[in-house]
């Protein structure tokens, strides 16, 4: 069968590159005929992923007609949902050699409306085909009476962590909803040698975003007063990661101030901005600790059995660490954040149950992929 990923972002985030890999691996476990069709938004980041074929995701501007009925529908009844049907038009066109559509962009319910992706889902299923949303994380605060109908458009809907498993069953809101980990898990790693200093034993790493600092502008001073803790405390040294590099959401660019602030230490390195996925894993995988913001560089950390602290900011870090460790173990909201003391205080909650997490981690990360490879048969069956 052919596979038609849509709703990437582009492989200069990592988190999304490292889905579309880990979905390549489970499918083609289970479907040794599979071919993938990756429709992206920015292909030209894409070269790194070599077993997909890449299309534009890309809407197309209105005829003249179009934009008059458009104008004519915003203004009579409140809906952009013509225009955004013509828009995406092309995409529906990519989609028309390929039998299931995935939408991957598994977090997209969790930020504000999105209605051209709905949209999107309902035009690809009234040409025929069958369209899952894949790795899904949705909050009961994300939900809305249209979201909820979307989401019944869908042939069926795999969630990655049972808090949202479990809403949307209770909302009903798919005849088939399923939970299978984050497809991330499956995404192989790349072994790395460490950087010269900073092995395994001793090496805390680190990741922070723009993103969460826009949610709060307190991380900055947070993350400054959490380094010098590390430094004045403890004898680790710390790895900065980054592991979205867009432009405008640059973990790399805003790390930097980090790095050229304590470099003098002599204990702290910053990673390039030019690595992928699965490079950054590797480096990942060689740390000690591992405190991060993304969610799929918690992700590489976790299946890498590395004791992972989140800076967490919507449902999917929570119920990640829940499915884990059956609580919301060092979980840290990012969005309440007033000061560093919580950061250290789940640093140091890694420090005292370090041999304990690195034991579950062992029992329940194999546990993790198979699970995870069982959406192949699930997604065939369909």
């Amino acid at each position: 069968m052919k596979y038609f990923l849509f709703n990437h972002v582009g492989s200069f985030n990592h988190g999304c590159e490292a889905i579309v890999r880990g979905t390549v691996n489970i499918i083609s476990n289970a479907d040794s005929s599979a071919c993938f069709v990756l429709s992206s938004y920015a292909p030209e980041t894409d070269a790194v992923i070599q077993d997909v074929e890449k299309r534009v995701f890309a809407t197309r501007e209105l005829t003249s007609f179009e934009k008059l009925i458009s104008a004519f529908n915003v203004k009579a009844r409140g809906s952009e949902e013509y225009a955004l049907r013509k828009m995406y038009s092309g995409i529906v066109e990519q989609a028309q050699d390929c039998d299931i559509c995935l939408s991957i962009g598994g977090d997209t319910y969790c930020y504000g409306d999105n209605q051209g992706i709905q949209v999107l889902t309902k035009e690809l299923k009234k040409s025929g085909k069958k369209v899952v949303l894949w790795g899904a994380s949705i909050g009961e605060e994300d939900l809305n009476e249209q979201k909820l109908q979307s989401l019944a458009d869908f042939d069926a809907i795999f969630t990655r962590e049972t808090l949202t498993y479990d809403l949307l069953k209770s909302k009903n809101a798919n005849a088939n909803i399923f939970f299978n980990p984050d497809p991330a898990f499956c995404m192989e790693r790349d072994e790395i040698e460490a950087i010269a200093g900073f092995n395994k034993d001793n090496t805390l790493g680190l990741n922070v975003s723009p993103l969460v600092e826009g949610y709060n502008p307190r991380i900055t001073q947070i993350t400054k007063d959490f380094i010098k803790y590390i430094l004045d405390n403890t004898t680790l040294k710390i790895l900065l990661i980054p592991h979205v590099v867009e432009k405008g959401n640059n973990d790399y660019e805003y790390m930097l101030d980090f790095y050229n602030v304590f470099k003098d230490s002599g204990r702290l390195e910053i990673l390039p901005d030019n690595l992928n996925a699965k490079q950054y894993k590797g480096y990942i995988a060689n740390t000690r600790f591992f405190i991060g913001a993304r969610t799929h560089a918690t992700i590489a950390a976790y299946s890498s059995g590395v004791p992972t602290a989140v800076l967490g900011y919507s449902v999917k870090s929570r119920g990640l660490a829940k499915d884990l460790f059956g609580e919301e173990l060092c979980v840290v909201n990012s969005r309440t954040l007033k000061s560093a003391y919580p950061v250290i205080e789940a640093f140091n909650t890694l420090l005292d149950k370090e041999s304990e997490i690195k034991e579950t981690l062992m029992q329940k990360i194999p546990l993790y992929l198979r699970n995870a490879m069982q959406m192949g048969d699930k997604l065939t069956k369909l």
